[in-house]
């Protein structure tokens, strides 16, 4: 009996208390049954009592059997449970690790070791079996990290899981996966935008044969340069297509470095036609629609910049330049000019007040163009002032404003930043002149105050850094000065724009242009002359211009010193530096950079100077054979392919001077 109460171990489930209360309702009404059936009758009562004790006997033995099979059942799922994990570790595509604490294998399934092959590795180290598979779990282990990191061992690509209190390591082949990811992005589309920059100035000197010859040329190019990365190109109109390339195709470009730029400005240039293209690209959206746009902008970007290069730029990341090695090419007509002008007087009505201003530390050139801008507003009855503090000026500006305070004339032309900010309002009108980075303008705070009203006219090429949607841009590359923009505009002005402008504000913009053009010396085309000779025509005094730009001898000698550590660090490169515990105006700096590029066999000039107490600046200057503006945006600034500069901050002369050697070999490297 005891040995059958040790077999009869009931399941849980059978202990359950609704099913015993069952169990024992059934019996009692049975017990019950047998009891009443005694009273009415004995034969009744006995065969009621045969009845309950077979129910008895059958309960019993119903349960010894649900239990026996329920436990057969268990038992026979525990050992297929455990059967499958011993499988689903041999057999199954993961590979489990096991070690110690000193690293040492103690076990690896079957499916681990056919990467490793035939190796015996229970026992070794791991970094004796496979020192890249070591640095992983070690970097994995490091980390701390409980998420899986997908690594790639050899020449196949692991979901990787570290337990390092278990002493465990999973490692899943995703190798089909990630291929199918890597297609997957290097099918996407990216859309360019290409343009013929100088296509409508040519075109209007050509005759019919010329023309069709020259837009032959320039499609049958372009077509074997797409069919050479198997990309689709289709010609909008006359100067515009549109290429439809794969991301991998577009990576095969990038390595080519665009040469049909170089192509095109070289066999143009044989045929008597130079012609130069400008391209922005994008990609990265999953709407097309987004795409096109960001490629509209970088198209922008790269006629900002000046032509002749790509611009390729996905939303929200930093772009990649190429080409930008030809200096920009002057326009042959006014067309452009006259437009901006036209419609910068229409920007200018209903508006209460046009607030213009340079960047930091203005030249004449920023602030003959801003004094310009002031008097075209002025003549069509707007209010207008040049935001300057005129206690704190350069030298050169200070002179101009001292003359004009002597003269007694335009005392209003000038306004404070303070005042300035005060009296703007959500009406008024602000104008940055020769820049178009708002972190180098006169007064951060009023472009704040008013960068949703924004009007940006500026020589210099554009970079990634510019406001977002300004009313009118108007940035010319090709001009040697801002001044010789405002010039262009002043003369499309009513009466031919006399009288807008006193002997003294043409003087004074004259000198923006000197200044800028190195005296007629560099970036000057036939337009400059044009707009110098207007400015003579209207009163400007070439003796004011020597006035204004006369240096005093502490500058000289502080320009002198510069040129005398004069360093040649490539043979056609000169560095000069200036000591670190010595804080030099950068116009001096900029004068000394100019300077030494007049000494014979020096093709680009690079000053460094100390310009406050933590911001190095470098001033860099060119012939044209080096881009010095591709350098300076290496280390964060920009300008022109011949004048270029940029602000180090936190670090000694020393090592913005490393800085600078380490970005023009890399600017060397890409050019070689």
């Amino acid at each position: 009996m005891k040995g059958f109460l040790r077999k009869l171990e009931l399941p849980e489930f059978v202990k359950d208390t609704r099913l015993t209360a069952s169990l024992v309702i059934v019996l009692v009404l049975s017990l019950l049954g047998a009891i009443i059936g005694m009273l009415i009758s004995p034969l009744f009562g006995l065969a009621m009592v045969l009845l309950f004790i077979l129910t008895v006997i059958f309960a019993v033995y119903g349960i010894y059997v649900l239990a026996g099979n329920t436990n057969n059942y268990a038992a026979n799922l525990s050992y297929r449970i455990k059967r499958g994990e011993q499988e689903a570790m041999i057999k199954m595509p993961l590979g489990i690790m096991l070690y110690d604490k000193d690293r040492q294998i103690q076990w690896i399934n079957p499916y681990l070791q056919m990467y490793l092959h035939d190796k015996d590795i229970i026992g070794s180290s791991i970094s004796s079996v496979d020192k890249e598979l070591a640095k992983y779990i070690d970097d994995a282990i490091k980390s701390n990290s409980k998420q899986n990191k997908i690594i790639k061992w050899g020449d196949r690509k692991f979901e990787m899981v570290v337990q390092d209190d278990l002493g465990v390591v999973y490692l899943l082949d995703i190798t089909r996966y990630a291929n199918i990811e890597e297609k997957y992005k290097q099918e996407r589309l990216a859309i360019g935008l290409i343009f013929i920059d100088n296509y409508d100035e040519l075109s209007q000197a050509m005759g019919d044969q010329n023309l069709t010859n020259m837009s032959s040329y320039v499609q049958t190019t372009l077509s074997k340069y797409a069919g050479q990365f198997n990309s689709y190109l289709k010609r909008i109109d006359e100067d515009h297509f549109i290429l439809l390339t794969h991301m991998h195709d577009l990576a095969k470009m990038e390595d080519n470095k665009f040469s049909i730029l170089d192509k095109v400005r070289t066999e143009s240039s044989r045929k008597n036609m130079p012609l130069t293209l400008s391209i922005g690209i994008a990609f990265g959206s999953e709407s097309l629609n987004e795409i096109a746009d960001q490629a509209q902008s970088n198209l922008d970007l790269a006629l900002g910049r000046g032509g002749d290069q790509v611009v390729v730029k996905q939303s929200g990341h930093e772009a990649r330049f190429y080409g930008g090695k030809s200096n920009p090419m002057e326009k042959r007509t006014r067309v452009r000019a006259r437009m901006v002008s036209q419609a910068l007087v229409e920007l200018f009505k209903g508006v209460d007040h046009v607030f213009v201003q340079g960047h930091r530390n203005p030249d004449l050139d920023a602030i003959g163009s801003a004094i310009g801008i002031v008097k075209i507003a002025r003549i069509h009855g707007v209010k207008a002032s040049v935001v300057l503090d005129v206690d704190h000026v350069n030298y050169d500006v200070g002179r101009l404003i001292a003359k004009m305070q002597a003269a007694g004339i335009d005392k209003d032309v000038f306004i404070s930043p303070k005042d300035a900010l005060e009296a703007a309002t959500d009406e008024s009108l602000l104008v940055l002149t020769d820049h178009s980075k708002y972190s180098i303008t006169y007064d951060p705070e009023l472009y704040k105050r008013l960068k949703n009203r924004l009007i940006i006219i500026d020589h210099h090429r554009r970079g990634e850094e510019f406001p977002e949607n300004p009313m009118l841009v108007y940035i010319e590359p090709y001009a040697s000065s801002t001044c010789e923009l405002v010039t262009e505009m002043i003369e499309y002005q009513p009466q031919g724009g006399e009288g807008v402008l006193t002997d003294l504000e043409a003087s004074a913009m004259l000198a923006g242009i000197t200044v800028d053009s190195k005296e007629f010396s560099l970036r000057t085309g036939t337009r400059t002359f044009d707009a110098a000779s207007y400015l003579r025509s209207i009163g400007a005094d070439t003796q004011v211009v020597s006035e204004l730009l006369k240096e005093n001898i502490d500058n000289y000698l502080q320009r002198s010193h510069l040129v005398s550590t004069i360093d040649m660090i490539e043979p056609n490169m000169a560095l000069l530096m200036g000591e670190d515990n010595k804080i030099y105006d950068p116009i001096i700096t900029a004068q000394a950079a100019d300077t030494a590029l007049s000494l014979e066999h020096v093709d680009a000039s690079f000053a460094l100077t100390r310009r406050s107490k933590d911001v190095i600046g470098i001033s860099a200057r060119s012939m044209g054979n080096v881009n010095v503006q591709v350098i300076m945006e290496k280390l964060g600034g920009g300008g022109h392919l011949s004048n270029a500069a940029t602000q180090i901050k936190g670090v000694t002369v020393e090592e913005a001077k490393d800085k600078l050697l380490a970005a023009i070999n890399e600017y060397l490297k890409e050019n070689e």
